[in-house]
C-alpha cells in the first residue's frame, strides 16, 4: 500500500519510487499554465498544496525529466531547456520588525546565491537591488531566462493583520521588493506568486499590471486541492469501506468555478487517523483573528451563508480595508456557490464549503457571542435530540435555558447592541455548529424565511422577531414560507420565536405542524 504524503511539500520526494507516496498528478494543468502566459498570481487557503505546486514548477523549469516519467506533462515539454529558478518563501521568519524582516529576505537571497553559484553586491544593505541583480545575472550565466517563484507572499502581513501599523510597514516593504520584477521582463521566463490572501493589486502589486490573477479562473480551479475523482483514483486502496458521500459532505466543496475540490490535508489526515470525521484542517490554524475582525465589523451571521459580494468587495482587500466576508472567503471559511453577471460587473453568492467548516466556524462564533463553555455542550446536545425527535417543547426549553446562562458581561459590554439580529445569530450559530442541514434566509415567492432545517422526514421553518410576540408565526403563514415544502411526504413545522429585549430571552414560542 502506498504511503500517505502527510506534510510532504517537495515534489522530488513525492514522486521518488523508493518513498512510495501517493501522488496526484497535476502536471497536465501546470502545462496549460506555463505555455499560456508568463506572470501569474494564485490565492488558495493554507495547506491547500500551493508549496507542492511551486516545487513541481521548480523541477519542471530545471528540466529534471527523470522526476516526470509517466506524468501528463512528460511528452509535452522541452527538457533541453533548463532555466535558472529563484525561489522566495516567506513561510517562516519573524516579521515583527523591519530588522527581522530584512533578515528573512536576506536568508532567501543567500540561499539562491549559493544554489545558483552567483554573487551579489551589498545583499545585506540593499536586498532589493540584490534581487534585481540575481534575476539578471542568473539569466546571463545560464543562457536561459530566469524563473521566479514566490511562496506565501502575504504571510508578513497576515501574521500581523490585527496590528495595523506593523502590517502596513510590512506591506510597503513587500511592495518595494515585488516591484523589482516589473522592470526585469527581458530576463524573465515565468513568475508565479502564491499566498492565502488576495491583497489589492493597487496597494501591493501596483507596478505588476501584467500579473494575471488565476484564483477564480475555471481553467485552474483544480490546480491545487483534490477533486473527488482524484481521491477515488489515487487513494482507492485506502478507501475501502469509506462512505464517499459522507466524505464529500464533510470535506469537499471548495469551488473556484470548476470542479469542486477537497483540501488535501483533510483527506490525508482522515485516512491516517482511523477514518474519523474531525475538523483536521481547522485544528491546524489559529482563527482567533476572525473574532478580532468580527468585533470591528459585527455581522448578522445567517447572512454569511448566502452573502452576495461583487468584484469590489473581493478585489479591494488591504490592511486599511479588511472586509470580513472577503477575509472569510480568502482564508477558506467561505467559498463560492454561484456567480452571475450584473450591470456593474460580476456578483458572487458565497456559502460555507462543507460540514467541517460549518461546525467549526459556527462553534467559534457561538462561543464568542455567548461566552459560554461547558453549558454549550449541554444545550447543543438537548437541541439536537429535540429537533431529531420533533420535540418542540424540548427545543424551546433548551433554547431558553441557554439564553438564561449567557453571562451578564455579554450584555454589559454592549455585544447585543453591536449585533442586529443577535438572538437569531446565536440560534443560527448553535444549529449550524451541530452540522444541522439548515438554510438561512431561505427564499420563497413572497420573501425569505429566516431559517429552515430540513431532515429526511421533517422540515422546520423558523422566523425570529424581537419585542413582537405573536408576529413571527403569523408572518410564516401570511408569506407562505413553508408552502414549497408541502407535498414532499415530510412533516412541516412552522416555528415563530420572539425575543424580549428587556428579558433577554424567548418570551413567545409558537408553532404548528402542517402537511403529513
Amino acid at each position: 500500500m502506498k504511503r500517505l504524503p502527510i506534510g510532504i511539500q517537495t515534489f522530488s520526494e513525492l514522486v521518488d519510487p523508493e518513498e512510495n507516496y501517493v501522488y496526484v498528478d497535476k502536471t497536465g494543468v501546470l502545462h496549460t499554465l506555463v505555455v499560456e502566459g508568463k506572470y501569474f498570481f494564485l490565492s488558495r487557503p493554507r495547506r491547500f498544496g500551493k508549496s507542492v505546486m511551486l516545487s513541481t514548477l521548480y523541477e519542471l523549469f530545471r528540466g529534471n525529466r527523470e522526476l516526470f516519467r509517466g506524468l501528463a506533462i512528460e511528452d509535452n515539454w522541452d527538457w533541453d531547456k533548463k532555466h535558472p529558478v529563484i525561489r522566495i518563501s516567506f513561510g517562516s521568519g519573524d516579521f515583527s520588525s523591519e530588522e527581522r524582516f530584512d533578515e528573512t529576505i536576506l536568508d532567501n537571497l543567500e540561499s539562491n546565491i549559493r544554489r545558483l553559484e552567483l554573487s551579489c553586491k551589498d545583499a545585506a544593505d540593499k536586498p532589493n537591488s540584490c534581487f534585481r541583480e540575481l534575476i539578471e545575472t542568473a539569466c546571463r550565466k545560464y543562457g536561459q531566462k530566469t524563473v521566479v517563484l514566490i511562496d506565501e507572499y502575504d504571510k508578513p502581513i497576515l501574521d500581523h493583520i490585527t496590528d495595523r501599523e506593523t502590517a502596513r510597514v510590512n506591506r510597503d516593504r513587500l511592495k518595494g521588493f515585488y516591484s523589482i520584477i516589473k522592470d526585469m521582463d527581458e530576463y524573465i521566463r515565468f513568475v508565479m506568486i502564491t499566498g492565502v490572501s488576495k491583497f489589492s493589486k493597487m496597494n501591493l502589486f501596483s507596478g505588476l499590471n501584467n500579473l494575471r490573477d488565476i484564483t477564480i479562473n475555471p481553467s485552474y480551479a483544480t490546480i491545487c486541492g483534490y477533486t473527488h475523482a482524484e481521491v477515488e483514483d489515487s487513494f482507492g486502496e485506502h478507501l475501502a469501506g469509506v462512505d464517499m458521500d459522507k466524505l464529500r459532505e464533510w470535506y469537499n466543496g471548495y469551488n473556484y468555478f470548476g470542479e469542486p475540490v477537497y483540501n488535501p490535508f483533510d483527506i490525508l489526515l482522515f485516512l491516517a487517523e482511523n477514518r474519523e470525521y474531525r475538523p483536521y484542517w481547522w485544528s491546524t490554524g489559529n482563527p482567533s483573528f476572525l473574532l478580532d475582525i468580527l468585533k470591528e465589523q459585527p455581522r448578522y451571521l445567517p447572512e454569511l451563508e448566502n452573502y452576495v459580494a461583487d468584484d469590489f468587495v473581493l478585489d479591494t482587500f488591504d490592511v486599511d480595508h479588511i472586509d470580513l466576508v472577503a477575509l472569510l472567503w480568502q482564508t477558506g471559511y467561505l467559498t463560492f456557490a454561484s456567480k452571475e453577471q450584473s450591470v456593474d460587473g460580476m456578483e458572487y453568492r458565497l456559502k460555507v464549503p462543507n460540514r467541517e467548516i460549518q461546525v467549526s466556524l459556527n462553534n467559534l462564533f457561538l462561543q464568542y457571542l455567548t461566552n459560554l463553555g461547558s453549558e454549550l455542550r449541554t444545550s447543543r446536545k438537548g437541541i439536537r435530540q429535540a429537533l431529531a425527535q420533533g420535540d418542540l417543547d424540548g427545543f424551546r426549553q433548551t433554547l431558553q435555558a441557554m439564553f438564561s446562562s449567557i453571562p451578564y458581561q455579554n450584555y454589559a459590554n454592549g455585544i447585543i447592541q453591536k449585533y442586529e439580529g443577535y438572538y437569531a445569530s446565536v440560534v443560527y450559530a448553535c444549529l449550524a455548529s451541530l452540522g444541522m442541514p439548515l438554510t438561512a434566509e431561505d427564499p420563497g415567492n413572497k420573501g425569505r424565511a429566516d431559517m429552515t432545517i430540513t431532515f429526511a422526514d421533517k422540515v422546520y421553518v423558523i422566523e425570529f422577531k424581537v419585542d413582537q410576540p405573536g408576529h413571527a408565526l403569523e408572518q410564516i403563514r401570511r408569506k407562505g414560507y413553508h408552502e414549497k415544502y408541502l407535498g414532499q411526504g415530510r412533516s412541516v413545522y412552522l416555528i415563530g420565536i420572539s425575543f424580549d429585549a428587556e428579558e433577554k430571552n424567548i418570551t413567545d414560542f409558537a408553532w404548528e405542524r402542517v402537511g403529513n
